[in-house]
């Protein structure tokens, strides 16, 4: 007979959950009551003088969870990160896991919420799918704030020059709204300032984002935000945020936001969740300053990295890594049957058809992922995320290509069977982490140019036959070589569904072109922006949005999130 516990939906599963005060969480991890700062019963922040006094401290082990090319089947990436340090813990390791905040794009338009699902979730999900603890509102304001202040100063004389045709700084918000991406600003007459073409980005590609995902403390997030390039003057001389003056009040904003998030599972394992940068358009990972201060109080850390590993493994190895100067010390590829035959050109419906043919197929893109987290010399194993709908026969085609690889895939079940279905994985990647030295390298080096590293990205990640760069691409990277920022990691901007720019082209694609579009600095963060083909960073809502069915139920409690 079925288990009735899996007809439950993740909200009610959630909603059903016991939860242990965030100070009990907190001891688990030796942190006494007073180094944190509650949000009610269940969420608390960790407080500055907590994360200073951890610097003395060893480091656990780092693990990085990433999965094959995202499919409109799932792959349960979150899922299988919150599974994973549950059963860690199960067996006896002291685990915390690490993960970013949800938007409230997503949660409204298509992809729905980011606290994994099942049995296997970060609670309490609902609030951490709406408006948590505030952190993207404060960047939103933040970054909103030196937006004004740029209008401001142009409005009031100038005196700095600034070129209003080269001011690169947009506006942001935390939804999807197609018809913000081009506007126009300052219409109405002298008093409402200049007119001026200018758009809007989704909250999480925002640079202050990225900026409060990278920086270290509080003096280097100021620093940081000084350094943003707003914009140029005529004679194409770079203006900065520290030239604005708006850096101190938007470290202020984010004083608070800056502090990590701590909450726990339903199994309640410690979670921290901080920052979310979009994988597919920014740098996909949580801050640093949290898997930093996770690393100090747990002998295990488990984090996720957003969307397939040529976007998430591949940002988080090549820009997070280098820059906070984390070493990984084991990967965690997940797949699933599902996606695999999505991958071997099995249509939505007709996934709960065996077709171990297709499973074959799909495995192609499976193994480029494994090629490629391979590529950066860290120790992986590969997790099945298990599906009622599996076959058997299925489950063992996939097992059969990885093992020709010399790797080895496990079954998990954590999403019915929480922790108990991923102690298999837990015990594997324990015992990689212990006997398997890793030997991270990024994929390269500081010093190659901006274009050799974008070449490298896309035919040794994508298999790509060649880059393209558009003409204003070619100038602003020749541009931003020209003004000293050569030495920058390169984020790419791509669609998550195909290693080309092609979102229809799934599989393992060889022999396509990647074509950018357009460069952007985003100097504070510290990386170079390529926009590829026709992402966008500002996303549209789908046809119907998941909107459409959210809604507070008679006893005034959410329903429809997810």
């Amino acid at each position: 007979m079925k288990d009735l516990r899996c007809m439950l939906t993740d909200i009610e599963i959630a909603r059903n959950a016991s939860l242990k005060s965030i100070f009990e969480i907190g001891e688990s991890l030796s942190i006494s009551p007073d180094q944190l700062i509650p949000f009610g019963h269940d969420k608390a922040k960790l407080s500055e003088a907590l994360i200073a006094g951890l610097s003395a401290k060893p480091n656990g082990k780092l693990v990085l969870v990433t999965a094959i090319s995202p499919t409109p089947a799932g792959e349960g990436k979150t899922t299988t990160t919150v599974g994973l340090g549950d059963a860690l813990n199960a067996i006896g390791k002291k685990a915390s896991i690490c993960l970013r905040e949800a938007s409230l794009g997503p949660c409204f338009g298509m992809k729905g919420g980011a606290a994994g699902g099942g049995y296997a979730q970060v609670v309490p999900m609902d609030e951490m799918n709406l408006h948590f603890t505030g952190d993207f509102h404060a960047v939103t304001s933040a970054h909103n704030l030196l937006s004004a202040m740029i209008d401001n100063h142009i409005h009031w004389g100038n005196e700095l020059g600034i070129d209003s045709r080269r001011v690169s700084w947009r506006r942001v918000m935390d939804l999807n709204d197609r018809s913000l991406r081009q506007i126009t600003t300052g219409l109405g007459g002298a008093a409402n300032g200049y007119p001026a073409e200018s758009g809007f980005d989704i909250t999480v590609a925002s640079e202050v984002m990225a900026i409060l995902c990278l920086a270290e403390n509080i003096r280097d997030l100021q620093d940081r935000l000084g350094a943003i390039v707003i914009g140029y003057r005529h004679d194409k001389s770079a203006v900065t945020c520290r030239d604005i003056g708006a850096d101190g009040a938007m470290t202020v904003l984010l004083k608070q936001a800056f502090q990590p998030n701590l909450v726990q599972t339903l199994e309640h394992s410690p979670a921290f969740v901080h920052g979310g940068p979009f994988a597919n358009i920014a740098h996909g990972c949580n801050s640093v300053v949290a898997t930093k201060a996770a690393l100090k109080l747990s002998d295990y850390v488990i984090t996720e990295a957003g969307f397939g590993a040529d976007l998430g493994a591949e940002k988080f190895f090549n820009i997070k890594c280098r820059k906070a100067g984390l070493v990984p010390d084991a990967a965690v590829i997940v797949a699933t049957v599902r996606a695999l035959k999505m991958n071997g050109g099995v249509a939505k419906k007709m996934l709960g058809t065996c077709d171990v043919d297709a499973v074959v197929r799909g495995c192609a893109n499976l193994k480029r992922h494994i090629e490629n987290v391979a590529k950066f010399g860290v120790p992986l194993v590969i997790a099945i995320n298990h599906f009622d709908t599996d076959d058997e026969l299925e489950v063992e085609a996939v097992k059969h290509s990885v093992e020709q690889m010399g790797y080895e895939a496990i079954v998990c079940t954590h999403w019915a069977d929480g922790s108990k279905g991923a102690i298999e994985l837990a015990q594997k990647v324990s015992d990689l982490c212990e006997h398997s030295r890793t030997q991270f390298s990024p994929l390269y080096k500081d010093s190659l140019s901006l274009h050799a590293k974008i070449e490298k990205i896309a035919k040794e990640i994508y298999r790509a036959d060649r880059v393209r760069l558009e003409k204003k691409a070619e100038e602003k990277l020749r541009q931003l070589e020209a003004d000293g920022f050569r030495a920058l990691p390169v984020c790419m901007a791509k669609t998550q569904f195909s290693f080309s720019t092609d979102p229809k082209l799934l599989g393992a694609p060889t022999g396509h072109n990647v074509v950018i579009r357009d460069i952007k600095l985003a100097a504070g963060a510290g990386f170079v922006i390529a926009l590829c083909g026709d992402i966008m960073t500002m996303p549209g809502l789908p046809r119907k949005p998941a909107a459409n069915s959210i809604h507070l139920n008679d006893k005034g409690e959410i329903e429809g999130l997810f």
